[in-house]
């Protein structure tokens, strides 16, 4: 691919905003009028325009309309659970019984599987979302079939086989074929295109110890491998982990004493963790896809981000589809700061940026490729429309960066994605 370039406004973060001083400005990566310059998919150059214009004169320019970020990436979803949004009545532990059990069965059938992951990869773009950590079934062919169409798509997607050997009938494995489906498809799918594999026991109580020790021995041999699972999303389910293991300390060291936390660890939700969970995440490199949309749809309760700063835990944002009631981490982002004003901590639009971008990215180790536009990385991001609905325009119209950032979250969705581009090509538009 020749160098192409991409003039607009761009904004990025390098870091964790709450370790950029008080204000976090440190962070802030902006250029009001830039130019991002990218070659073969990869980021070659960016900065002010007026800075580059002269040594890229040559190159074809396409200039983007509305604010530029990032692609999103998406550090805990389920593509089975698509069709299962907006299920209504029940929290967590009956959720799964009553809806999701019965809808990921039917992943019995490969033609359904494909279908699903069609569906989900494009619902996905059309948000924004261009990288993302994904949970498939216990079905083998369910993630081949998700892996087959993000490659078409040049996407960057991470999913696993799911292990349950205490599930349900229909959606149960056994130690040996849990193990024997995570082995194949690591040796069918290492190496191939974006995609990255992760080791995917269910949650505590789908799995026999006997499961999540192998599971424990397979992260230890494999050190390409994520570790993706459910922490202390609901207090019925923490009462039910601490009823099932009570020598454990707490929920994360039932998975701890497997082997299973270590800087590979992605823990979804962690909303109800004892300080000295905490302290183990940011000790061992572990840590948390933060889930705002699906703990409030659930019932679940709001993430405490107060006590994760406190003890430096890594965070990252997910959608949690189909528990989480939009594929938009825009406004996810948006929910994020919710969730923390109802636990008296206040979120910036920059950090909630963040979060939705390279947070993720070095949650799921990934930030040397994705997440901040920086050159080196690959050149995926979303065009914002800060004009997408007629209240939208009202709000933004002349406004600060900071506070266009903070309306787009609030009341911005899918419609404000103009369009998403991943390894500098169009992958979605909107038409109106």
């Amino acid at each position: 691919m020749a160098l192409r370039a991409f003039r607009g406004e761009f904004l990025s973060l390098t870091c964790d905003p709450r370790d950029a001083g008080p204000d976090g400005e440190r962070a802030i990566r902006y250029e009001a009028d830039g130019l991002l310059v990218v070659e073969d998919g990869i980021v070659v150059a960016r900065g002010h325009h007026a800075d580059l214009s002269g040594r890229f004169a040559q190159v074809p320019t396409e200039r983007l309309p509305g604010l530029v970020v990032p692609g999103f990436i998406d550090a805990h979803v389920h593509y089975p659970q698509m069709d299962s949004m907006a299920a209504h009545g029940e929290q967590l532990l009956d959720w799964l019984e009553r809806h999701i059990f019965p809808a990921e069965m039917a992943f019995a059938e490969r033609a359904h599987a494909d279908a699903l992951a069609q569906a989900f990869l494009t619902e996905m773009l059309r948000n924004g979302t261009t990288s993302a950590l994904v949970f498939a079934t216990v079905h083998e062919h369910s993630v081949d079939a998700l892996f087959e169409a993000a490659l078409a798509r040049r996407m960057r997607v991470i999913s696993g086989k799911v292990l349950m050997d205490e599930g349900p009938e229909g959606l149960r494995d056994s130690v040996a074929s849990g193990r024997a489906g995570s082995e194949a498809l690591l040796r069918r799918w290492r190496g191939r295109g974006r995609l990255g594999y992760a080791l995917t026991p269910r949650f505590a109580l789908t799995s026999s110890d006997a499961q999540l020790a192998d599971a424990g021995a397979f992260l230890a041999e494999h050190p390409e491998v994520l570790l993706h699972t459910h922490l202390a999303e609901n207090v019925h389910e923490c009462a039910a982990v601490a009823s099932r293991f009570p020598d454990a300390a707490d929920y994360l060291d039932v998975y701890d004493r497997f082997g299973l936390v270590g800087p590979r660890s992605v823990f979804a939700h962690g909303i109800h963790l004892p300080d000295r969970s905490c302290a183990r995440l940011h000790e061992s490199g572990a840590g948390i896809a933060v889930c705002p949309s699906s703990n409030l749809f659930l019932g679940s309760g709001h993430f405490d981000f107060g006590q994760a700063d406190r003890f430096g835990v890594k965070l990252g944002l997910g959608s949690d589809v189909g528990a989480g009631t939009t594929f938009s981490l825009l406004h996810t982002a948006g929910l994020a700061y919710q969730a923390a004003l109802a636990r008296e901590d206040r979120l910036s639009p920059f950090r909630a940026l963040y979060l939705a971008t390279l947070g993720s990215a070095q949650l799921l180790g990934i930030a040397d490729k994705v997440g901040a536009l920086e050159v080196g990385q690959e050149a995926d991001f979303v065009v914002l429309d800060p004009a997408a609905t007629p209240l939208l325009a009202r709000r933004t119209q002349d406004a600060p960066l900071a506070q266009r950032l903070f309306a787009l979250q609030v009341l911005g969705d899918d419609r404000a994605v103009a369009r998403t581009y991943v390894l500098g090509g169009c992958a979605w538009e909107r038409t109106a």
